[in-house]
């Protein structure tokens, strides 16, 4: 039997402090995801014609035929969480880490493989809590699209393949995330940084 494969933009996100979100409130924290999953993230998802592949524990995994529709599905994801953490105490806020990437997946019912997958899992990995990375190649194809600042930033320790990894900024107004996550300076850090940094542009 012949692989079903298609050309995918893919979205990768996760929960920054996961671990100890849950160590200090399991039940708590398991019930906050949940909520925002099915109150915020799976109807924009859907409504920027995505398709949730899988939920991940800490996160979640889409496809999008389009990579407009993903860069603007993440950036309204990320205004979201920032609106629904407004009233949430600094320990207790939910945060979302975004990385997208364009490529060819092999697809199954119930998840999708590729190098465009493990792209958008290392981009994920590589931005701030509230923040969006994507790929060089999802960059060139929206940038006349929207309104966003885009920050080139090249990461000596991502490996990104040949993709160059390019940060997204765009204003939210203040952004509800503890310093324990959120860097002082608004631009991306040096690729010779002993940690990268790529989050949203207040300008």
């Amino acid at each position: 039997m012949s692989q079903i494969r298609r050309l995918a933009a893919i979205m990768a996100a996760d929960v920054a402090g996961y671990s100890r979100l849950m160590g200090a409130d399991e039940e708590g924290t398991h019930e906050r995801l949940k909520a925002h999953l099915s109150e915020l993230v799976e109807p924009k998802i859907g409504e920027h014609r995505g398709r949730t592949v899988k939920n991940t524990g800490d996160g979640f995994l889409a496809e999008f035929a389009s990579v407009v529709d993903a860069v603007r599905c993440a950036a309204e994801l990320q205004r979201g969480m920032a609106d629904r953490n407004t009233d949430i105490p600094e320990d207790k806020r939910i945060a979302f880490r975004v990385g997208i990437s364009l490529g060819d997946v092999i697809v199954e019912e119930h998840d999708i493989f590729g190098d465009g997958v493990n792209v958008a899992a290392r981009l994920e990995a590589l931005v701030e809590p509230g923040g969006i990375c994507v790929s060089r190649v999802v960059r060139d194809q929206v940038r006349d699209r929207f309104d966003y600042n885009f920050e080139e930033w090249e990461s000596s320790r991502s490996r990104i393949s040949p993709a160059q990894s390019v940060c997204i900024g765009f204003v939210t107004g203040p952004f509800p995330l503890s310093r324990q996550y959120w860097p002082p300076s608004s631009r991306c850090g040096s690729p010779t940084s002993r940690r990268s940094r790529c989050f949203l542009s207040r300008t």
